[in-house]
């Protein structure tokens, strides 16, 4: 009987968070096994000075918080390295993510050639993999005259046009921030590298669009209400929480490929500064947890899930 009792007792939203909870186990495993280990390996690095023995191994030497004073006060170019990266990455978490929505809606339409349309957009996250940029790097070498010499021609054409001052010229003499002028001809300068990071965002958005029920398509149809008022009343509120995954995922995305990264790698391995190279890796860490964290209570305070 107290068995029963307890499957009746089971609420449908206490089904749910154990499925949510049996979802993440492989990852808490691999959590647990491997990155825990590595984490605390990193806070114990960074408070300390790390010697590679000749035998083998290495000796701690611990000097608190010198390696977090030395980087802040000490090193030349961390502190500018560390705050653009943080600036590109606000800049280009909003571009990434509504033009992976944008282009998702297009890719959810009934099209001839869809199934062509959507793995050329996913096709720069396969050919981002190591082995590929490699091979692209040793056929451009190879390459002396033909397709170089031609893609030289075009980038020299393309540059002779007309001036982009002359457009941002254009645009605030119409009344508009200049701040707005400056972060839409960032965005367009960067639009190759937008693109480039936005394959996994529309594979995500084409998902959560295809979930969305079609009566609340046909419903909003019988009211009369307009495409412009369809999405922002029914669309955008139903991808809400798969905005979340996005922006978690570019968020991450977008450290890994920073130059802080880079910089703790060549610090490690190349000036063999172990401690330091583990205090830029934590600090970086850090800021993004706590971009993480803000964006994501932001965003989840206006998100609607539907049941």
């Amino acid at each position: 009987m107290g068995e029963k009792k307890k499957k009746q007792k089971m609420t449908l939203a206490r089904k749910r968070s154990m499925k949510g909870f049996l979802f993440i186990v492989p990852w808490l495993i691999g959590f647990l096994a491997f990155y825990l280990r590595s984490l605390f390996m990193t806070v114990q690095f960074s408070l300390s000075d790390l010697t590679v023995n000749n035998g083998g191994g290495y000796t701690l030497d611990f000097v608190g918080l010198d390696n977090f004073l030395f980087a802040f006060r000490g090193h030349g170019t961390f502190k500018q390295i560390l705050t653009s990266s943080v600036g590109d990455m606000l800049i280009d978490v909003p571009l990434i993510t509504f033009f992976s929505l944008m282009i998702a809606m297009l890719l959810n339409r009934k099209f001839k050639g869809r199934t062509l349309m959507r793995a050329i957009f996913f096709l720069p996250v396969i050919l981002n993999s190591e082995a590929i940029l490699a091979a692209m790097k040793v056929s451009a070498s190879m390459m002396m005259g033909g397709l170089s010499s031609a893609g030289a021609e075009v980038a020299e054409a393309a540059s002779s046009g007309v001036s982009v001052e002359y457009y941002v010229q254009m645009f605030s003499s119409l009344g508009l921030p200049m701040g707005l002028i400056e972060y839409v001809v960032g965005a367009v300068g960067r639009i190759s590298d937008i693109i480039n990071a936005s394959g996994v965002q529309i594979i995500i958005f084409i998902a959560a669009l295809q979930s969305i029920p079609s009566s609340m398509y046909e419903v909003a149809k019988i009211e009369g209400a307009t495409a412009y008022e369809t999405f922002w009343k029914v669309t955008f509120p139903m991808v809400m929480p798969h905005i979340i995954t996005v922006v978690v995922y570019t968020v991450v995305d977008s450290f890994v490929n920073s130059e802080v990264v880079n910089l703790a790698y060549n610090t490690a391995f190349s000036e063999k500064n172990y401690g330091l190279s583990s205090t830029f890796s934590l600090i970086s860490t850090l800021i993004t947890c706590a971009i993480l964290a803000l964006v994501v209570r932001f965003i989840q305070k206006r998100t609607f899930y539907y049941n």
